[in-house]
């Protein structure tokens, strides 16, 4: 299996980048959310579904869109201790302003269970990128740790 997500070595000393793709905006937005989630856990297949949680997020712009998507999945993480494995995804523009609705699964963290690495504490602004390209979406996202 391809992943959609690649790691980007000496790009950053203490913090994690990667490159997320998908054919679709909203495959490349998961890809972002599976990569970031794989930083923090070793097998994102550890992951039950047992968890739902809806949300929405509302940006100008699709990078910033993509940042506010990713910050809110680690303001879950750290308020109700959720990761999550899957996504359902729909964005839509209407004047000039985007909507992300997300549906999410996942489960609360147990140590016991789940070989945790490393604790995200954000997504960085610097060398943060979105572009789409002839093959889909690209992102280059570096995150805090």
């Amino acid at each position: 299996m391809i992943m959609p997500y690649r790691f980007v070595e000496g790009l950053t000393v203490a913090d994690i980048a990667f490159e997320a793709t998908g054919k679709s905006v909203e495959e490349m937005f998961i890809s972002a959310a599976d990569a970031m989630t794989n930083t923090q856990l070793n097998d994102l297949k550890q992951l039950k579904l047992e968890v739902e949680k809806e949300f929405t997020v509302k940006a100008g712009e699709v990078d910033r869109l993509l940042h506010d998507f990713l910050q809110e999945l680690i303001f879950l993480k750290d308020a109700e201790l959720l990761l999550f494995g899957k996504y359902e995804l729909e964005i839509s523009k209407k004047r000039g302003e985007y909507t992300l609705k997300v549906k999410a699964r996942g489960e609360k963290i147990d140590p016991k269970k789940h070989n945790l690495l490393v604790d995200v504490k954000a997504v960085s602004w610097h060398k943060f990128k979105v572009e789409q390209t002839e093959e889909g979406w690209t992102a280059l996202v570096i995150i805090d740790v």
